[in-house]
């Protein structure tokens, strides 16, 4: 059953914000881990011009049921206009670590701020 767990990308400017994401995402059992992979570099087009910029990847472990709430609050803690999330399949995995992710994603996990 591992389709209902998925990995999510998305950039951040920098490491303070990855940090921030990051950290509010497992708190909120919105994901079970994010990974933050800084010097990734970006060459992408934005309002009509190439731009190339240093940028933070997070890479996010979730379920398919969280992705609505985690989308929701990835877009209101990003500082782009335009954040980049992207969910993609998990279609096979270490099945103990699959149960951890859903156990740890899961809406009623309870959290220090609860």
């Amino acid at each position: 059953m591992p389709h209902d767990i998925l990995v999510c990308l998305s950039t951040c400017p920098d490491a303070a914000t990855a940090e921030a994401i990051a950290t509010a995402l497992v708190h909120e059992s919105l994901a079970a881990c994010v990974n933050q992979l800084p010097g990734v570099r970006s060459t992408y087009r934005w309002q009509g011009a190439v731009h190339t910029d240093e940028e933070v990847l997070l890479v996010i472990k979730t379920t398919a049921d969280r992705l609505p709430a985690l989308r929701e609050r990835l877009l209101a803690l990003h500082p782009y206009e335009l954040p980049e999330l992207i969910a993609l399949p998990v279609t096979d995995g270490h099945a103990r670590y699959l149960d951890w992710v859903r156990a740890h994603a899961a809406a009623s996990t309870p959290t220090p701020h609860s």
